[in-house]
């Protein structure tokens, strides 16, 4: 036991550069895929909410299609089929599209269900005091729909992180596919593979404290943790 326990030791140490490009290919994908999602998803979820009917109709279709249709497509679409419109991307830069776009879909529907969970008397109440369409919809409905979505937000970081690993079908070295480099050297398979899924979980631990930090640092009186995921999910 003690020397298998050596011999991953070593393996691990003589990779480790490799394994550190891996690991900071993944944790780009994750951050900016997420990035690229939230940004589109709230404008996305607004559109859907309060835009005209065929804004509605046109993010309602986005949506359905990116749910509808399988991730792995969604990937080969990027990185093979927008070359033929003149669009040429590195494989990096193809997952991070595929991935961002995919979630942004899934974030529309994350912060159309938060902003649903709101009262509707606060609604009423801000166009009351005379503020517009737009102004409530700026100042009451998204700063609550926010917290509110931080929960599930945190469920889409973490999936993001795991889905990351498709990217190896087009050669991005993150993680799973530097670890498929080093088995075919080393024929470690178990103690390769098994050392990765302990890495994701170590980094999937890590964004959920990250995230209950920021769903503290937001919290509100009157709206708690618990409060916040049964709206998510009403």
């Amino acid at each position: 036991m003690l020397e298998v326990l050596q011999g991953v030791v070593e393996v691990l140490v003589k990779y480790a550069p490799l394994l550190t490009e891996g690991l900071k290919n993944t944790l780009l994908v994750t951050a900016t895929s997420f990035a690229i999602g939230f940004a589109l998803g709230l404008p996305l979820s607004i559109a859907r909410m309060y835009g005209s009917p065929p804004l509605k109709l046109l993010v309602a279709v986005y949506v359905e299609l990116i749910r509808g249709t399988p991730l792995m497509l969604q990937l080969f679409l990027a990185y093979y089929a927008l070359p033929a419109l003149g669009i040429a991307l590195s494989p990096l830069q193809a997952a991070i599209l595929a991935l961002g776009l995919n979630s942004a879909a899934y974030q529309a529907e994350y912060f159309r269900t938060a902003m649903g969970s709101i009262p509707r008397g606060q609604w009423e109440a801000a166009l009351g005091i005379g503020l517009s369409v737009s102004a409530a919809v700026r100042h009451v409905v998204v700063p609550q729909a926010l917290r509110v979505a931080v929960p599930v937000l945190t469920n889409e970081a973490i999936y993001l992180l795991k889905y990351s690993s498709i990217a190896s079908l087009i050669t991005v070295p993150e993680l799973l596919y530097v670890s498929r480099i080093i088995t075919s050297r080393t024929f470690m398979y178990v103690q390769v593979y098994a050392f990765l899924g302990l890495t994701y979980v170590v980094l999937g631990s890590a964004i959920a404290k990250l995230m209950r930090r920021v769903e503290a640092a937001v919290a509100v009186p009157g709206l708690t943790v618990s409060h916040a995921r049964s709206l998510t999910w009403a």
